[in-house]
């Protein structure tokens, strides 16, 4: 069972949105920070935003600031990413990461202990 499934990702024209949608399967957001990954071809994958289950606090990536929104759902156990004004450098393959980590070291892969299979996002030019 993946513990963590991601979806929402797709093409879209250059100043679009999309929505990102991570769901977990087999536990629950409490107590955990849960992550936005993304990489792109060529690149080391890199931290986007992130959202604490236990206080909401959030962070971002200075590339995303006032065009990508994380929340999150606690009912459905799901947490978004509202990604707006989409660039051709946003492209690339999105990943949702679950941890039981102090936010401020969010952008700390290792920390994590679930990882989703990613989704693709492409923007064309």
């Amino acid at each position: 069972e993946v513990p963590l499934v991601e979806s929402g990702g797709g093409l879209v024209q250059a100043g679009g949105s999309l929505r990102l949608s991570c769901a977990a399967s087999g536990f629950t957001f409490d107590d955990y920070v849960i992550g936005w990954f993304r990489q792109a071809p060529g690149k080391e994958r890199e931290g986007v935003s992130c959202i604490s289950s236990s206080d909401g606090s959030t962070y971002y990536a200075d590339s995303v600031k006032g065009r990508f929104t994380i929340s999150s759902d606690n009912a459905k156990n799901t947490v978004y990413l509202q990604m707006n004004s989409l660039k051709p450098e946003d492209t690339g393959v999105y990943y949702c990461a679950a941890g039981a980590l102090l936010p401020r070291l969010w952008q700390f892969q290792s920390e994590y202990d679930y990882w989703g299979q990613g989704t693709q996002v492409t923007v064309s030019s």
